[in-house]
């Protein structure tokens, strides 16, 4: 059986030097400026497009950060060591679910070229009758509000306590985050397994499968994984 580690002390803090990526935030900043322009522009143009090139920019991005936050709640529930190191920047990341939640604010404006569910009445279509107690806007903006909320509250609660942790070292903020991850566990799934379900395979809504919510967590598990190995490799390279 392998030994439990020892409370030692809180070493002294690695503060990363930002001021050399000043160019690159400049330059980073200054093109999303011109891409917002752009998407302004286009909501205008072609409000079409404009809708189905945010939701799927929307899907890559939320994907990336849950996958982090599943990794970080994973950590806190299994009590695992080896993902110390790294776990930070998965706190990180995950804590851009919060900016991801207001970036939502434009799918719901541009529903309407979305989810062609929206404007069929009842009774026009039996197959779409059937579903109505679920697929309907009131309960679709519920779901919406109580998923993200959920995810940004977690994230952030998460990344406050670790950040608590390193300044004084003390093991209650450990028992939190435990807490924390073990309710968020059986909520992530169905945020997450729901949240694809409405956003994504309501877009046809003929169609349905069981396996969606699983297909889209694997997506997020993988490419988050992949994400953290070329951030970190991009901070060792950055020294």
């Amino acid at each position: 059986m392998s030994e439990r580690s020892q409370t030692v002390p809180v070493p002294e803090g690695e503060y990363f030097e930002s001021s050399r990526f000043t160019g690159l935030s400049f330059l980073l900043g200054l093109i999303a400026a011109v891409a917002l322009a752009l998407c302004v522009l286009g909501a205008f143009v072609n409000p079409r497009q404009l809708s189905y090139s945010w939701l799927f920019a929307f899907a890559f991005f939320f994907t990336l950060c849950a996958g982090c936050f599943f990794w970080t709640i994973v950590h806190h529930a299994t009590d695992a060591e080896w993902s110390v190191v790294v776990r930070r920047q998965l706190e990180n990341i995950a804590a851009l679910l919060v900016v991801l939640a207001l970036l939502f604010v434009p799918i719901l404006l541009l529903r309407h070229h979305l989810y062609s569910w929206m404007d069929i009445p009842p009774g026009a279509e039996a197959s779409l009758d059937s579903k109505r107690a679920y697929l309907n806007w009131s309960f679709f903006l519920l779901r919406a509000v109580l998923f993200l909320g959920f995810f940004a509250f977690a994230s952030l609660a998460l990344r406050r306590l670790s950040v608590r942790q390193d300044q004084d070292g003390n093991p209650r903020f450990t028992i939190g985050m435990r807490k924390v991850a073990f309710i968020s566990l059986p909520m992530f799934a169905l945020c997450l397994t729901f949240g694809a379900f409405d956003w994504l395979m309501s877009l046809n809504y003929h169609w349905f499968s069981t396996m969606f919510g699983v297909y889209i967590f694997a997506g997020a598990a993988g490419s988050s994984m992949s994400l953290l190995v070329l951030v970190i490799t991009a901070l060792r390279q950055a020294g």
